[in-house]
């Protein structure tokens, strides 16, 4: 790894243009943890740490990853060390990104070459949370596949599930729709499942918690709608896991939920290898997090369209100088050094609650 001199880390907050309310919580703002490394030679490389605020997507929490970026990976880098620490994704991610992103622009290379990408463009996917009533998330789906959105992905939850799927597919009998659970149900729950089975979903993700990947299986055997895993997915030994015992047949790869770039290309590689679609997952990036997403899917294994909607979908201006852009269901890959997209320094310091910057001694 190219010696870091400095790292510096930005806790920086936005507020969404749309309310995005899951099962568990709503949310109204967003603060993700920009990393920043600075080479010996004065070149730099940006990372983000996309973890939720609460402990309800995952174990993690901007609060813990603060520490640990603190305490732990920053020390690391700048002794030149791997960080190499177990668990703790969301933070690991954030500087695996900025690594490749320092890599890549020292090299002369697009992050998407550097990490074996082949598409000039990708299919953008959007995702819908939980409304307040059916006809408010009518109005949603409209407006997304009116803006030519190539997929439209649900939130579902017990008592927000049959019914608001049952008139989105009505009112739009043609559009790709998949249903995102975030394991909130049970096997005891196989009636509701059966029911969605009959929609001609795309796919039902994350029906059951993480770790039941035995009783994903048994409800993969009996759907026809190919099961989804996501937060199942941690490390390549999960999926390894996952396929051995036939839990799904798809898979949403996100760059923070499996610790970085690096892990994500195996586990995109490991997927080709046994067949298995892929596509690409968001929590919520701001433009650093969102670029990276857009060049992880221009590898040639993610085959169904990737949450890698425009930047207005969810922020009235983002942490780049550019937004990223959707247009007609497709964002383009750049193909300049790096993530391609540069950070509006003066906006991101507006927006910082807190920085932190560690030197090598």
């Amino acid at each position: 790894m190219t010696d870091i001199r400095t790292v510096q880390l930005r806790r920086v907050r936005l507020p969404l243009v749309h309310e995005f309310q899951t099962s568990s919580h709503a949310k109204r703002f967003l603060e993700h943890i920009l990393v920043t490394l600075t080479a010996d030679d004065g070149s730099t490389g940006w990372g983000e740490i996309a973890s939720p605020s609460g402990p309800f997507y995952s174990a993690e929490t901007v609060e813990s990853c603060w520490a640990v970026a603190r305490d732990h990976l920053a020390p690391l880098v700048l002794k030149g060390s791997a960080f190499k620490i177990r668990g703790n994704q969301f933070a690991r991610a954030g500087f695996d990104m900025a690594v490749w992103d320092l890599q890549s622009r020292a090299a002369g290379q697009s992050l998407a070459a550097a990490l074996g990408g082949t598409r000039t463009s990708v299919e953008a996917g959007v995702s819908l949370g939980i409304e307040p009533t059916i006809d408010a998330l009518l109005e949603q789906v409209a407006q997304r596949v009116g803006e030519g959105y190539r997929r439209v992905k649900l939130k579902i939850a017990p008592g927000w599930d049959v019914e608001p799927v049952r008139a989105v597919r009505a009112a739009f009998p043609t559009v790709a729709l998949h249903v995102d659970a975030n394991g909130v149900y049970t096997p005891g729950d196989l009636d509701i499942m059966k029911e969605l089975d009959g929609f001609g979903l795309l796919m039902i993700e994350q029906p059951y918690a993480p770790r039941a990947l035995a009783a994903l299986a048994d409800l993969q055997q009996r759907l026809s709608t190919p099961v989804c895993l996501d937060e199942s997915i941690e490390e390549l030994d999960d999926l390894d896991t996952a396929l051995r015992l036939g839990s799904g047949r798809v898979l949403n790869i996100k760059v923070s939920r499996m610790g970085g770039l690096t892990a994500a290309v195996r586990a995109h590689d490991l997927a080709q290898e046994h067949g298995i679609p892929v596509w690409c997952g968001g929590m919520h990036e701001f433009g650093i997090g969102r670029a990276a997403n857009v060049a992880l899917s221009a590898l040639p294994g993610f085959t169904l369209p990737s949450d890698v909607s425009g930047s207005d979908k969810y922020y009235a201006r983002d942490v780049t100088t550019e937004p990223i852009v959707s247009v007609d269901g497709l964002v383009e890959v750049p193909t300049g050094p790096g993530l391609g997209y540069e950070p509006d320094l003066e906006f991101i310091s507006a927006h910082t609650n807190d920085s932190l910057e560690l030197h090598r001694s």
